[in-house]
């Protein structure tokens, strides 16, 4: 007999801090030492141990409870539909009110009505168990059916989460969170209470639990996929901004919901990136509202916190439109060309030289007939000063840039780079984007500095 030790901690975290890809990481320990590994389950998945309960001291051990047995059910979704047409033309809804009444009590009623196989295991990413057909037919009748039904439906909800709340997970409990999810009730603001901490509950399982459940979730029809993902993305912006602040909690009483529910966000975007092709765009889990927060307090909290357990929409660059991802780049730019500037301006006067004003920019001297070469030159000869903001001189002319300058030279320089004559890129009519030649180039230092300048200019 083996019984399952596990110790686990929320963390989130980004690989080297990149804006542009991560996902939100777990860390998993075992109180105990010794044991046999399980093998791992997906790719930076930690292994659990499990251990003999014979090598467990006396006083921990105690008789286990074995996993319940799932009453019979068999209504199928026909039946189903058929007891809803009876219920609307008769108007005694008495025997619809039963199922959803017993379906939703708890997660083992559940799994009761909507498990294909009653106590099959189904413990595979490939195949939850579900019949998705079934679960479909009653939550499309849902909505439709008188508001008592649909209220004994939300307290079945909130007493299956309270029972669930400790204790173990098992893949039937996995199968009543996915299954919940799906709930169109939480469209409406009145559920999100309830909706908030059935998200805290998903995003609080451990990352093998994620795991099967992003490959569950993209099994989804792409219509429902949808709905799921635009009803997330309308609970974080409603939270952030309620139309009227009275129907929710105070934001100070529940400021884990917008860390829950962007977690749990990130599955479906994990579910979708692991889906050939994909489900739907990754633009469309861009949340626009969050160009209206203070993004740069958000960028600062995720640069100085990244270890903790603060929350940042950082964090999960999926959901930041653009927009916002180049705004926050471009800021980030100008405060490290202030600073690097200040650090020079302090070296030079604590060593009591000379202070020259053109150490608080980047200066190139190019000639018009010579301008790509010399850029070039310029750029890699001064690449420690590239952070400075960008000042332009062309030989041979009198004048100070103040700006129209340093436009006039990049305009230049564009324009010949992408020129087709020039090779560098080649213009793709259909989708009207230049793109890189297909030529085998032996030198790349040219492209470097496109990039470069792409990114000074910003």
């Amino acid at each position: 007999m083996f019984v399952m030790v596990r110790n686990i901690s929320w963390k989130s975290h980004l690989t080297n801090k990149s804006l542009y890809g991560s996902h939100p990481c777990w860390k998993m320990s075992a109180f105990c030492p010794a044991g046999r590994e399980l093998p791992p389950i997906c790719r930076n998945v930690r292994q659990k141990q499990r251990l003999s309960i014979d090598t467990l001291p006396p006083e921990v051990k105690a008789p286990f409870p074995s996993d319940p047995v799932i009453p019979l059910r068999t209504k199928t979704t026909k039946e189903f539909q058929d007891d809803v047409e009876r219920a609307v033309q008769s108007g005694d809804w008495r025997e619809v009110r039963e199922f959803y009444l017993t379906t939703f009590d708890s997660f083992i009623e559940i799994n009761a009505a909507f498990k294909r196989e009653a106590n099959g295991l189904f413990n595979t990413i490939e195949d939850s168990g579900v019949n998705a057909k079934f679960v479909n037919a009653v939550y499309d009748a849902l909505l439709s059916t008188p508001q008592d039904i649909q209220k004994s439906v939300l307290k079945g909800i909130i007493n299956s989460l309270l029972r669930e709340w400790k204790g173990p997970r098992t893949k039937d409990d996995l199968r009543a969170y996915f299954i919940l999810v799906q709930n169109p009730q939480y469209s409406s603001t009145s559920t999100y209470v309830i909706y908030a901490h059935l998200l805290r509950q998903i995003a609080a399982l451990s990352e093998a639990d994620h795991h099967f459940l992003v490959h569950w979730l993209k099994k989804l029809s792409a219509r429902r996929f949808r709905q799921l993902v635009e009803r997330l993305l309308q609970f974080i912006s409603t939270r952030l901004f309620p139309a009227e602040p009275d129907e929710l909690p105070p934001l100070t009483k529940c400021s884990w919901w917008i860390p829950s529910a962007t977690k749990v966000l990130s599955l479906f975007n994990a579910a979708n990136s692991v889906s050939s092709p994909p489900i739907m765009p990754f633009t469309d889990f861009y949340n626009i509202t969050l160009e209206h927060i203070d993004f740069m307090e958000e960028y600062r909290t995720w640069q100085n916190y990244g270890n903790s357990n603060r929350f940042s929409f950082c964090q999960f660059p999926f959901i930041l439109s653009t927009a916002v991802k180049k705004s926050i780049i471009q800021k980030d730019s100008e405060q490290q060309m202030i600073s690097q500037a200040r650090q020079s301006l302090v070296s030079k006067v604590s060593r009591r030289q000379r202070v020259d004003m053109n150490l608080l920019f980047l200066n190139i001297k190019v000639r018009r007939a010579q301008l790509l070469s010399d850029s070039l030159d310029e750029l890699t000869r001064k690449r420690c000063d590239l952070k400075k903001k960008l000042r332009v001189t062309f030989v041979g002319e009198a004048g100070l840039d103040m700006g129209g300058l340093t436009k006039e030279w990049f305009l230049l320089l564009v324009r010949q780079i992408f020129h087709t004559d020039y090779g560098m890129f080649t213009y793709m009519k259909d989708s009207r984007c230049h793109w890189f030649s297909s030529w085998k180039c032996d030198n790349y230092s040219e492209f470097q500095l496109v990039g470069t300048v792409s990114f000074n200019q910003k």
